[in-house]
């Protein structure tokens, strides 16, 4: 819970959090509210998370309970200097929302729309050295200095998730394979 209390403190100025007690407090874990970006920047929980990492985090828990939000629950286990990283992650995303608001950024197209940015985004393979995005390589790889130091390559691209979760396909061997070819006997004993 202190943890939690503590992320919670240090985001409220940059975020609209839903559910805290009449303290302004959490238990175990909060809900981050993504909602206003869709209106002011064309933000969604998707393209935070995402952001999330270039900046070496896996995301936490996306539109559950409530859609468009992401549920922080931290452990008890991280210490202080990684649950700043991971706040400072976040509020250097808000000023990246931000600057879509206030028109510094494209609502398309943007630092958060592209993300997460591979190793593959800044491997040159044509060699004519251009760089077709409105912001630069180092805003994408590396959004905060100590990135330079300690960065985490996302190992894909965006992929389209919504495709993805309407066109499963097993990757698994034939149920046959696993029982020796021989069903039926497995299905009399």
């Amino acid at each position: 819970m202190l943890n939690a209390n503590y992320i919670l403190s240090r985001l409220r100025p940059h975020y609209k959090i839903l559910y805290t007690n009449e303290h302004g407090r959490c238990a175990h874990e909060f809900i981050l509210d993504a909602r206003p970006f869709s209106e002011t920047a064309g933000i969604e929980a998707i393209d935070i998370a995402k952001r999330l990492q270039d900046y070496g985090f896996h995301a936490p828990t996306m539109s559950w309970p409530v859609a468009n939000t992401l549920m922080i629950e931290p452990t008890e286990s991280e210490s202080k200097e990684e649950l700043d990283r991971f706040i400072d992650a976040l509020i250097s995303i808000r000023q990246e929302i931000r600057e879509v608001e206030e028109g510094k950024a494209p609502r398309e197209g943007n630092v958060l729309k592209n993300a997460p940015h591979p190793m593959s985004d800044f491997i040159d393979g044509d060699g004519d050295g251009k760089w077709e995005r409105p912001y630069s390589r180092e805003k994408a790889a590396y959004p905060l200095p100590w990135l330079k130091e300690k960065k985490f390559w996302p190992s894909v691209a965006r992929v389209n998730d919504t495709y993805g979760d309407l066109n499963l396909f097993c990757t698994c061997p034939p149920v046959e394979d696993t029982t020796g070819g021989n069903l039926s006997s497995v299905q009399q004993e």
